[in-house]
């Protein structure tokens, strides 16, 4: 695996005034697993950097463009040649968004300060595009991945797109007995990092206790503190390697900044070469050392009297010192090895670029109707699911209104709440590819942002059965629950044609509705039947029973077609106060007639049809459909009845009425065409190949492209 790791602009990766995110590079690299195929990018003026492989950007002035981006753009030129798995970002989040058109490669962004103050970073809406755009984010200590959540109340998130990788240093042995009576400071000496507190103490420690001394290491050229005292030297700005040697001479380490310390290096050093380190609780300063003593007051007086006790009780000096080795934990190969394991995850993974042989991890939320015993276990939602199984993918299946009707409590009346959370949780344990959603209307746009923005490379599609016309019934509230949750989606699937809707909904494809040999296994063509013909409604198949005083455009139809067909046995549910049907004994009163009609609500409109026709072409029934579905682009009069209107139906269900063996060989043909071509297997591989833009396994008769 390879990794290419992005350096702040002007960042020196040399041992030459090198910063916290540099040596912090340096040192995971050179004890990592994957260091021999890790390359730096950065732009600096020294001639020795830190790592062979470090490539050194060199930019021509823009003057319409930022440095940011200029820069941003030349590393990915370059970057080309090593083409890596994996882009890491130290310290910029203002880079991911010159990042945007990258594919094939995971991005980790590393934190090394607090996240609110940096560009990038700053703002709710910035936080969230880099958790929607990111694979990792990295912070220095617990204090500022904290700091990067204020605002974002969302506990998935920060489990699943974020850690915390803490500062390293190297661990030597330490002989504590030729530990000298040195006290230090490391830092900028400046205000924010406590300077002036320190060293008003310190020069009164000097005064009483001659025999000590103090060691100034660091520099600030824009804010003059001045301290002088013969005990006290003032080294300036020296190597890191120098600063190390010179911590293993020091009894007491003070770091008493003021500002809040994202991490604070210098404590966490300290205490790996056994000093008794005192700090501030500011930031993430706590988290260098679980043995550091903490300032209950930021004040020149309280440090003083921090020192002097130590001083004074050489025992607890040593305790404190020993204890600080003891407790030290991160080395170098620890950190270096937690990083490793992150890249890891990622190994392997190409979730931007989906292989035709690769098999999905998809989440199905639909109404399963399993509150409702099997009535409709044939239901479309199962189709798609064994389709999606027999293609040899993992689907879990979440049934999302059974979970709200099961799931009601006094501080949940309708179960919504719940629901989000079954679905986060169950997300959270599957990490699916892809999330389908079936009628999901329960489901919150914010539950499926929340799942966005914890993996950029998750899928969300839709699919729709019902009517969707400008002249058919439900329009308005269809429309809504279709475009509900638009903006999360990558794909629509709709059982009318889109082309042919007046409502413009964004990458919708038709489907047909689907038979499945585990639910469609009769052959009617082969029985003799006592009824002609069979018609079936439900107004509304989640209410059960016939709903009084309801009767739409269909029962109509159907009653004046009766009356014109006195000689016609006609099987008739759900309408004429005769309750509809379900489960086992929908497929015993179909099993008994020769011909079905499948009749839609509303007004016939391009492709759309009723679930009813996968029933009744699957099972092997002489079917007949209005013309204006068009659905003759894919089936011939040798396959399916087409009628005009009443009139024309009238004489064709007389006809074949006769002409038993011709209809017979029609609906045969109408099975195995249906079965060929509309089978779940079928319509599930084009959906799929529709959301991961792979070519399908099978042959598509409805789709052109």
């Amino acid at each position: 695996m390879k990794i290419s790791i992005l350096l702040p602009y002007k960042e020196n990766f040399s041992s030459k005034y090198a910063g916290a995110v540099s040596l912090f590079v340096k040192d995971t690299s050179l004890n990592s697993k994957y260091k021999k195929s890790i390359y730096v990018y950065g732009n600096m003026n020294y001639s020795k950097p830190f790592l062979k492989n470090y490539v050194n950007i060199k930019l021509d002035k823009k003057i319409l463009q930022s440095n940011s981006k200029n820069y941003v753009s030349k590393f990915l030129e370059q970057e080309k040649e090593n083409n890596s798995d994996i882009i890491e970002i130290h310290n910029r989040p203002n880079y991911i968004r010159h990042l945007e058109n990258i594919k094939n490669k995971k991005i980790i962004l590393y934190f090394h300060n607090d996240p609110l103050t940096m560009n990038g970073s700053k703002k709710i809406t910035d936080r969230l595009y880099l958790l929607n755009n990111i694979d990792k984010i990295l912070f220095n200590s617990k204090w500022s991945q904290k700091r990067f959540f204020i605002g974002i109340d969302n506990e998935n998130l920060l489990k699943q797109k974020t850690s915390v990788c803490y500062q390293s240093t190297s661990k030597v042995k330490i002989n504590f007995s030729k530990k000298k009576k040195i006290i230090s400071f490391v830092g900028k000496l400046n205000r924010a990092k406590g300077y002036d507190l320190f060293g008003d103490a310190i020069i009164k420690i000097l005064d009483k206790y001659p025999n000590w001394k103090s060691v100034v290491i660091g520099d600030e050229p824009r804010e003059k503190i001045n301290f002088q005292h013969k005990n006290l030297k003032i080294l300036g700005f020296t190597s890191h390697e120098n600063v190390l040697r010179k911590l293993k001479d020091v009894s007491i380490s003070v770091v008493c900044s003021r500002w809040e310390e994202p991490f604070g290096r210098t404590s966490l050093e300290a205490a790996s070469r056994g000093s008794a380190v005192i700090i501030s609780k500011k930031g993430g300063l706590p988290e260098t050392t679980k043995s550091a003593i903490l300032l209950r007051e930021l004040n020149s007086k309280n440090i003083y009297s921090v020192i002097e006790n130590l001083i004074l009780n050489r025992k607890k000096l040593k305790h404190c010192q020993k204890l600080n080795y003891k407790n030290f934990r991160f080395d170098h190969n620890y950190i270096s090895k937690k990083i490793d394991d992150i890249r890891d995850q990622f190994q392997n993974i190409n979730l931007f670029s989906i292989k035709k042989d690769r098999k999905l991890k998809i989440m199905h939320i639909t109404n399963f109707n399993e509150r409702f015993n099997g009535r409709l276990h044939y239901n479309t939602g199962r189709r798609i699911n064994n389709g999606f199984i027999r293609l040899g993918h993992n689907v879990l299946s979440i049934s999302d209104r059974d979970i709200i009707h099961n799931n009601k409590s006094l501080t949940d009346l309708n179960g919504l709440n719940n629901l989000q959370k079954k679905i986060l949780d169950t997300y959270d344990n599957f990490k699916p590819d892809l999330i389908m959603l079936g009628h999901a209307d329960r489901v919150s746009s914010l539950t499926l942002e929340k799942m966005k923005n914890l993996d950029k490379n998750l899928k969300i599609s839709q699919w729709f059965l019902d009517p969707l016309s400008k002249y058919g019934p439900d329009h308005a509230n269809n429309s809504k629950r279709i475009l509900d949750k638009i903006e999360f989606l990558d794909k629509t699937f709709l059982t009318t044609d889109p082309n042919s809707l007046s409502l413009k909904i964004p990458n919708s494809h038709f489907i047909p509705n689907p038979c499945d040999r585990s639910f469609e296994v009769l052959e009617n063509y082969k029985n003799k039947c006592d009824f002609d013909v069979f018609f079936a409604m439900s107004h509304g198949v989640h209410r059960g029973e016939l709903k009084k005083g309801k009767i739409d455009n269909r029962e109509i139809f159907i009653n004046k077609l009766i009356k014109k067909n006195i000689n016609i046995k006609f099987d008739v549910y759900g309408m004429n106060n005769v309750q509809p049907i379900w489960g086992e004994q929908f497929l015993k009163r179909i099993s008994n007639c020769y011909m079905g009609i499948n009749l839609s609500r509303g007004k016939p409109i391009k492709y759309y049809s009723s679930d009813r026709i996968a029933q009744l072409v699957g099972n092997g029934l002489l079917t007949f459909i209005d013309k204006k579905t068009y659905l003759s682009d894919f089936f011939s009069d040798k396959e399916i009845i087409f009628y005009k209107n009443i009139d024309d139906l009238s004489y064709k269900i007389n006809k074949y009425k006769k002409d038993i063996n011709s209809g017979k060989k029609i609906a045969r043909l109408g099975k195995k065409k249906y079965f060929k071509y509309f089978n779940s297997s079928t319509v599930s591989d084009y959906m799929i190949s529709k959301i991961f833009n792979i070519k399908p396994e099978n042959k598509i008769l409805w789709d052109n492209n």
